[in-house]
């Protein structure tokens, strides 16, 4: 039997991110179900660094996260997390009291953001129908994120402080013996810790059911994507993130191609998702009708889970009731860019410690991330 620490249940993300910063303090196994460990949401995700996006606790650990992506540590990775990308959210529906109404919440939280009229957005995006564009918010700030070099990086970390990161490691079975070590049976062999953090993604409900606790009615919902050739003989390399302004799709440059989406976010199963023809057709319309771009057929087809609890917030702190059950969940669409602070976070609670200080200094509390706010 292999003991540690900290066993972390799922190696996405959120429990790499968490591995990361736990590491250096204690003996981590990290136990990942699939054969790498971004197979799931993290490898899926559009991954744009955003401050203006998600409720004011998203927005706050997204904050507190710029420092790390900006300086990562020495030997973290070999080139930047961020690129410069912008992102324009454009009003097609003539909707102009909710343009302002997130333009005013926006730049609340990202100074530095735009209101665009209508012939201002078409000028930084030909390729918009100037029919349809009723004005846009631009935030110069949005960057996007190297997902593979980040998590690869906590990665590294994790193993570099001794811990250990097993894939093809299927957890089947969670039992708590009369000492109060955890004991956690899986396809391969068994591991033992006092404390489990349940970082399981989409499956953390099921995993949290394992240890005996009450479901915090984690909801995994589908969204799809696609990548698809741009307009022949033109740069669109730095061309900003598309948005729609009542979320009906986006699209942004993606390796000299277009990454699009309709969007959607369909409540499922937890599951190996795959992309509905439905939900492919249905963004590759909204983009034709918004732009002169036609979409001959797809290059790529995928879909990802986005998991919420009911308020929309991260999780981070141990189970109201399970002792030495520890919640990383509930990321929904925000796990990469709020990952240097939730990990952060995540490292010093389950430690029994308070938050960082510059986590407090973003209006961040324990009790803002704790799943006992759900009870």
């Amino acid at each position: 039997m292999s003991q540690a620490d900290f066993i972390i249940i799922g190696g996405g993300i959120a429990g790499a991110s968490t591995g990361f910063w736990l590491s250096p303090h204690a003996k981590v196994i990290v136990l990942e179900r699939e054969s790498h460990p971004a197979y799931h949401s993290t490898g899926r995700s559009a991954a744009l660094f955003t401050a203006a996006y998600g409720t004011p606790q998203v927005r706050a650990l997204t904050q507190a996260s710029r420092e790390f992506f900006d300086n990562p540590p020495p030997g973290f990775c070999e080139h930047p997390l961020l690129t410069p990308r912008g992102e324009m959210t454009v009003d097609f529906t003539g909707d102009a009291a909710e343009l302002n109404n997130q333009y005013l919440s926006a730049k609340a939280t990202v100074p530095e953001m735009q209101l665009l009229s209508a012939d201002e957005a078409c000028a930084r995006l030909p390729i918009l129908r100037r029919e349809k564009v009723h004005g846009a918010i631009y935030d110069p700030s949005a960057s996007d994120i190297d997902t593979d070099a980040l998590h690869q990086g906590y990665l590294r970390g994790i193993r570099r402080n001794n811990g250990e990161v097993h894939t093809d490691c299927e957890v089947l079975g969670l039992s708590r013996d009369a000492e109060g070590h955890w004991h956690v049976q899986t396809n391969g062999q068994t591991f033992s810790a006092p404390v489990i953090i349940n970082a399981a993604g989409a499956w953390a409900d099921k995993v949290g059911e394992m240890a005996g606790a009450r479901l915090l009615g984690l909801q995994p919902k589908r969204r799809a994507a696609f990548i698809f050739a741009g307009p022949e003989g033109v740069d669109i390399h730095h061309w900003p993130m598309l948005v729609s302004l009542d979320e009906s799709f986006y699209m942004k440059p993606d390796a000299g191609m277009f990454l699009g989406s309709p969007a959607n976010a369909d409540p499922v199963e937890p599951h190996d998702v795959q992309p509905e023809e439905l939900d492919i057709a249905m963004g590759i319309y909204q983009i034709e009708e918004a732009t002169t771009l036609t979409i001959r057929r797809p290059t790529r087809t995928w879909a990802g889970l986005r998991s919420f609890v009911a308020d929309g917030d991260l999780l981070s702190g141990f189970d109201p009731q399970v002792p030495g059950l520890f919640w990383v969940a509930a990321q929904g669409g925000y796990g990469i860019q709020t990952s240097p602070a939730m990990g952060q976070a995540s490292a010093a609670l389950v430690r029994g410690e308070p938050l960082p200080e510059h986590l407090h200094n973003f209006g961040l509390s324990s009790a803002m991330l704790s799943p006992a706010r759900l009870a």
